[in-house]
């Protein structure tokens, strides 16, 4: 998979998990991103309907189902993925209070405006093209609703976030993109993340 948007490509076992490198990229993904203020910056409503691109092995999807949200879905390009973040919520799931699909920031599969929250946790740099995503992702949010893209960075970064994080050049890149669409745009560094949060 490459990145074309930020202009290098990835051959990381996280662009795409799958096999036994995927199953502990997911893992590793599960113990390193903490995301409780990701949650907090979200900031779900009573019976919002929320989407998550890149769940990974699900580990923000648990912390959704502890919001009022009403309805929580997400898309990934890894059927292994899916398999490890569906398996804790197979009861939400038959309900239809999760939603968890194969899909990409650029081709979610979802109608216009529907989501009143959508986020993106640490994957951004390997979508395959920056601009689509962000166009997607405006199409499917509601008027008023809130984006969020969140990358490795933030005020009290780790080694291993530091190590990840993002060029000023590249950080840029993502807000000029987001500029280009969405009406409100904003950034702010959280303890490990840099969080850009976009209203529609």
């Amino acid at each position: 998979m490459t990145s074309r948007s930020l202009g290098e490509p990835s051959r990381s076992p996280f662009a795409l998990p799958r096999g036994v490198r995927g199953r502990m990229a997911g893992r590793f993904m599960l113990w390193a991103n903490r995301q409780e203020e990701v949650l907090d910056l979200l900031d779900v409503p009573a019976g919002a309907e929320v989407l998550e691109v890149g769940y990974g092995p699900g580990g923000l999807i648990r912390l959704l189902t502890r919001t009022p949200a009403r309805r929580i879905c997400g898309v990934d390009p890894s059927a292994e993925m899916r398999d490890l973040a569906s398996r804790p919520h197979s009861d939400a799931i038959g309900a239809g209070r999760i939603d968890l699909r194969l899909g990409t920031a650029a081709d979610t599969g979802f109608p216009d405006a529907v989501f009143d929250r959508v986020v993106a946790v640490n994957n951004v740099a390997i979508w395959p093209d920056l601009d689509a995503g962000i166009a997607e992702l405006h199409r499917v949010t509601r008027p008023g609703g809130r984006l969020l893209i969140a990358c490795h960075g933030g005020t009290r970064p780790s080694f291993l976030t530091r190590s990840n994080a993002l060029s000023a050049d590249k950080i840029d890149r993502i807000e000029r993109a987001l500029r280009g669409v969405f009406s409100e745009v904003s950034r702010r560094d959280l303890t490990s993340l840099t969080a850009f949060t976009a209203v529609r």
